[in-house]
């Protein structure tokens, strides 16, 4: 009878650490980047009035565009997701009659932004 319990408690607790590791913050998870990294120098490339084919050759391919708005793009970046040092950015590029006219989000505003490109 003794051993029946000595096998029971080995058994339930062999069974109780196995359940709660796989909820353990300490199980190994690869760092994965998903979305549009950017940087400032990337940014600092966009002009007013620039077309959405130029937008497209500076930054690629926005993670999201609005289906109800077709004049909003949004690249989002997040890296090291749900722990102490993730990092979030995000930025929203807005265009009127096919020329970007305004962006917003977690990087400066170029400073030559309001100056448009030569156009030949």
């Amino acid at each position: 009878m003794q051993s029946f319990k000595t096998f029971s408690f080995w058994l339930v607790l062999t069974l109780t650490l196995s359940a709660t590791a796989g909820c353990s913050s300490w199980v190994y998870r690869i760092n994965i980047p998903q979305g549009n990294f950017l940087e400032q120098s990337d940014v600092d490339k966009l002009r007013v009035n620039m077309t959405r084919e130029q937008v497209l050759y500076v930054l690629g391919k926005p993670v999201a565009e609005d289906s109800f708005d077709n004049n909003t793009w949004h690249y989002l970046y997040v890296f090291n997701i749900d722990r102490s040092n993730e990092q979030r950015k995000s930025l929203v590029i807005n265009f009127e009659n096919d020329k970007l006219v305004s962006l917003s989000g977690d990087y400066e505003q170029p400073s030559e932004f309001n100056t448009p490109l030569e156009q030949e």
